[in-house]
């Protein structure tokens, strides 16, 4: 799915930048999960065709095209986002990494679909069970 070029990046991004972003962020990671759970009812239905004999072999392959086509629209999202500098982490719950810099350190800023604003971070060498609230001063959003 192309979106209109609606943001011009900075890398590495601030708090307040990667909230500038979040709009369009999270469209493409909204496409991205649905596009995500589509693909495996698509997976699971080639699985089921492909074990009952009572269907046709046109239905396995309707649902393999389904899959395949599925599955390029989700590298379309994966690639969206890293032009936008943002890095995919789980593609079931529309976990993203902005990278970034607080208080001088290299570090990831973490935002999950559902989420209202980038309010998250941890450092570069660890995950999401690391992630630590921002400062308030470092979640700044303008209107």
């Amino acid at each position: 799915m192309t979106r209109p070029p609606e943001l011009k990046v900075a890398l590495p991004y601030s708090a307040e930048q990667a909230n500038r972003a979040l709009p369009l962020v999270r469209r493409i990671v909204t496409d991205l999960v649905e596009f995500g759970r589509r693909w495996e009812d698509a997976v699971r239905q080639v699985e089921l065709a492909s074990h009952d004999n009572v269907l046709e072999n046109a239905e396995s392959e309707r649902w393999q095209r389904e899959a395949q086509r599925l599955a390029a629209e989700i590298e379309g999202c994966v690639r969206e986002l890293a032009e936008l500098g943002v890095e995919t982490r789980a593609l079931d719950v529309g976990l993203v990494d902005f990278p970034g810099t607080l208080d001088g350190r290299d570090v990831y800023f973490c935002w999950m679909l559902g989420e209202s604003a980038v309010s998250h971070w941890h450092d570069r060498d660890a995950g999401f069970s690391s992630r630590q609230p921002l400062p308030l001063d470092g979640i700044a959003i303008r209107g």
